[in-house]
């Protein structure tokens, strides 16, 4: 039993980095996919340090994910890289190439244009590959025995590609709604213009995926529309619109906090929903978080060092945060 308990903990610790990470590099991706939408220098400069600061602390939690994931959940693990091997090879490939831009690109000028264009690229896969990872998972891995049993091309199918541009465009609107919140002038006024079509394409898509989702497999549709979670399913659409209201308003009346908040409480929203969807299952629709669970010897061992750690980045992520609160100064950087 105790083992148990220490599965499901592990699974809260699991999906709340992830949750962090979404909430957290969601509107450091979404930066790069603005980047275009500007062809200003000096705008794209400023575009770029709000996020300079922070942005390898915010992939802090991909590592802490994955590697948390390899540890205590190895047979899930084991499953889900042959099935996404194609998507998170791209999607890692398309990080380093943004990583590398953040600094190539205040190096040289001959070359800016071609590291603009791999910030941009980078910030693009990335975020797409995130949300065909996302979608391949919520359709479900076809497994047999202990192994993956699908093909190669499994993973990309009409849902992943829509939860694909979904997550891109979500990113989009957290990236307009973090730059108007961190910018001022005429390059905030540009990205709060922005972020009005992005906030209507979001919940467009958001809500094509949650329409689409409970017919994937049964078992969602029973317990998204079975008691008790159907409670939930009945208020999701209502905290669904009142965070896009907030957002919207917050917009309207040139709010600089408030649209970002709500942006993010739409993907808070929205994970919750997965997370109902796939509970009690690790890998859906046959993996159960008990079953991928490593031994318990190796949870506890693995639970310690993550019970001293996760304060100490919890705290370093906020103190990054306070440090570099407030707008940015156009006539300061931070390369």
């Amino acid at each position: 039993m105790f083992g148990l308990e220490l599965s499901f903990i592990w699974a809260g610790i699991i999906a709340g980095a992830v949750l962090i990470y979404v909430i957290l590099d969601g509107f450091d991706l979404g930066v790069g996919l603005l980047f275009p939408m500007t062809k200003d220098e000096g705008e794209r400069n400023v575009m770029m340090n709000s996020v300079a600061p922070i942005w390898d602390g915010n992939e802090t939690w991909l590592v802490l994910g994955g590697g948390g994931l390899f540890a205590v959940f190895p047979l899930a693990y084991a499953v889900v890289m042959p099935a996404l091997y194609m998507p998170i090879i791209l999607m890692l490939l398309g990080l380093i190439f943004r990583g590398v831009a953040f600094e190539y690109r205040w190096r040289t000028k001959r070359w800016k244009p071609l590291w603009d264009m791999a910030f941009f690229g980078g910030s693009l896969v990335a975020s797409f590959c995130q949300g065909i990872a996302l979608g391949a998972l919520v359709q479900g891995i076809e497994i047999e025995g202990r192994a993956y049993a699908g093909g190669w091309w499994d993973w990309l199918t009409p849902f992943s590609i829509l939860t694909g541009v979904a997550v891109t465009v979500g990113y989009a609107l957290l990236g307009a709604t973090w730059l108007n919140m961190k910018l001022e002038g005429r390059i905030q006024a540009h990205m709060r213009s922005l972020a009005w079509p992005l906030a209507v394409a979001t919940l467009v898509f958001m809500g094509m995926v949650s329409l689409w989702t409970p017919f994937t497999d049964a078992v969602y549709f029973e317990r998204w529309f079975a008691w008790p979670t159907a409670l939930f399913s009945a208020l999701v659409p209502l905290l669904v619109a009142l965070a896009a209201f907030g957002m919207l308003r917050g917009l309207q009346r040139k709010a600089d906090i408030q649209p970002f908040l709500c942006a993010q409480a739409l993907f808070v929203l929205g994970f919750i929903g997965i997370g109902i969807s796939f509970y009690p299952h690790m890998v859906p629709p046959s993996l159960t978080i008990a079953d991928a669970a490593a031994p318990d010897e190796s949870l506890m061992f693995a639970l310690v060092g993550t019970l001293v750690l996760l304060p100490l980045i919890l705290s370093y992520t906020a103190y990054a945060y306070w440090v570099f609160r407030g707008k940015i100064d156009p006539e300061e950087g931070y390369h």
